[in-house]
């Protein structure tokens, strides 16, 4: 399995994909948070970093299927799924360690983000009138995020051998998953009945329960069991092949 692992690494970073996702990333929201006025944290009255965490999500939204869609519908499109499935490891630990890998990725991209704290906390009046905790919960929230929407992802590349349909698919399961279940708690059949219920079936809800810096054991239980439910079925989905 660390095979595997070490190889997807080499593979992001021995090429483009690393450094254009790492890079893409990191410009835009430092775009974002210092520039863009409607946004910049220089435009406000309080020394936080609710743009990062408020936007990141959206940019995992397109940025994580874009690493994902090649995992295993490259390996299904050139044929060397065969091969790789013929090593003494089970489908199990091949999606886990493509899963490990591409969450790796998305963490080295989120590392140097930690400059915009610093640059946040000496900003501050007085320098370090920063939410601290607030700020550690909501990077715990969003590892938590990047690692549901990569299962979402490697299930999506699992389904197809073509790249463009996995990260369109991948992209629309990371909306909805993320955005629908909000919207769905409105309708009238849902609103002022079971609408908190809906609410707490989608990502948003918990990771902005996350995000407000207390870490809930709920929040935890439903991000590890959206990330057990979807690399459990990219397994399945993997394992077809034997049907």
């Amino acid at each position: 399995m660390f095979a595997i692992l070490k190889k997807e690494i080499n593979t992001f970073f021995s090429s483009l994909i690393g450094y254009v996702v790492i890079g893409t990333f990191l410009v835009l929201m430092g775009l974002l948070m210092f520039v863009f006025p409607d946004y910049s944290v220089l435009d406000g009255n309080f020394a936080n970093l609710d743009t990062l965490f408020g936007i990141a999500p959206m940019v995992f939204m397109f940025l994580i299927p874009a690493v994902t869609m090649r995992t295993l519908a490259e390996e299904q499109q050139s044929g060397t799924i065969e091969l790789l499935v013929t090593r003494p490891v089970s489908d199990w630990q091949i999606v886990f360690a493509k899963f490990l890998a591409c969450l790796l990725l998305v963490i080295f991209a989120l590392i140097p983000t930690f400059t915009y704290y610093i640059t946040v906390y000496q900003l501050g009046a007085p320098a370090g009138n920063l939410d601290t905790g607030g700020i550690i919960g909501s990077y715990i929230g969003l590892i938590f995020l990047a690692a549901a929407f990569v299962a979402v992802g490697i299930f999506a590349s699992s389904l197809t051998n073509n790249q463009i349909v996995s990260f369109v698919l991948a992209t629309f399961l990371c909306f909805f998953f993320y955005l629908a279940f909000d919207y769905l708690s409105r309708l009238p059949v849902f609103y002022g009945r079971t609408d908190d219920i809906v609410q707490s079936l989608g990502i948003e809800y918990h990771y902005n329960s996350m995000s407000r810096g207390v870490l809930d054991t709920r929040d935890l239980v439903y991000f590890l069991s959206v990330i057990s439910l979807f690399l459990t079925a990219t397994t399945l989905s993997l394992g077809r092949r034997k049907w």
